[in-house]
């Protein structure tokens, strides 16, 4: 397996320490010089090469694994799949809805609305630079997403965005087709996996979760996974949560 090591928050570089990446896996990281502009710019331009780097391992028969900071580098690893002719649909497992757009934010940030833009959510954004193309809502599967603004629970009371919760999802549920499968760790309760940016209590064990994408897994039709590993940069893991964490879900 070939790990896409994409080490930023949005357009923020982090240190590579900062991501506990398992051995035995061939790596190839994704920096970039951002340019001057807005956000949508500088992610456009780094998301690129993300997609490119996608493309080629699953021309190659490749089943990769992108790390990252945040959520929106799915899209990148989304624009990939379709450079490689792979039509996925999306399971998306976190605590959150990510279905916020740039008119019903509060906080004005973009890491709120990655899943919204893979449906289609104003496209000159940043999806057609990446040539990427909208995902019909029914093949989206939201995983838990406890913590939603009303903006985003008005939004998925409507749409056909399905929705489950970590231990309830089965192969039935799922997208018809290959998948792309992306995990927010914040999905897990912030109880066990401390200095998340995003905390939210009351939320699946890191055992359930590692069981939930493994049954995803187990269906062979996943294409691609997305890691987002969403703490906050420069702090410790004394007891390896994080390292073992990574470790069973590159396994």
């Amino acid at each position: 397996m070939t790990i896409i090591f994409v080490p930023y928050h949005l357009d923020e570089r982090l240190p590579d320490h900062d991501f506990p990446l398992p051995e035995g896996h061939a790596v190839r990281t994704v920096t970039e010089q951002l340019p001057d502009g807005d956000v949508w710019s500088r992610l456009g331009h780094l998301y690129e090469p993300v997609a490119r780097q996608v493309a080629h391992c699953v021309q190659g028969g490749e089943t990769p694994t992108v790390v990252s900071g945040d959520c929106t580098v799915s899209l990148g690893t989304m624009a990939g799949l379709q450079q490689a002719g792979v039509d996925a649909g999306i399971v998306w497992f976190d605590a959150h809805g990510d279905v916020q757009t740039l008119e019903t934010t509060a906080s004005g940030y973009v890491g709120g609305m990655p899943l919204r833009i893979l449906v289609g959510y104003r496209p000159e954004l940043i999806s057609q630079r990446l040539g990427l193309r909208p995902l019909a809502e029914d093949r989206a599967l939201l995983v838990d997403a406890r913590d939603l603004d009303l903006p985003e629970a008005d939004y998925l009371a409507t749409s056909a965005v399905r929705r489950c919760g970590v231990d309830d999802l089965d192969e039935a549920m799922l997208p018809t087709g290959p998948l792309l499968l992306h995990l927010d760790l914040d999905v897990i309760d912030a109880a066990e996996l401390p200095d998340l940016r995003f905390p939210v209590p009351g939320g699946p064990t890191a055992a359930g979760v590692v069981a939930a994408a493994r049954r995803v897994l187990a269906t062979g039709r996943v294409a691609a996974v997305d890691l987002a590993c969403t703490w906050y940069p420069g702090r410790p893991d004394p007891d390896g949560v994080r390292a073992g964490l990574l470790a069973a879900l590159t396994a």
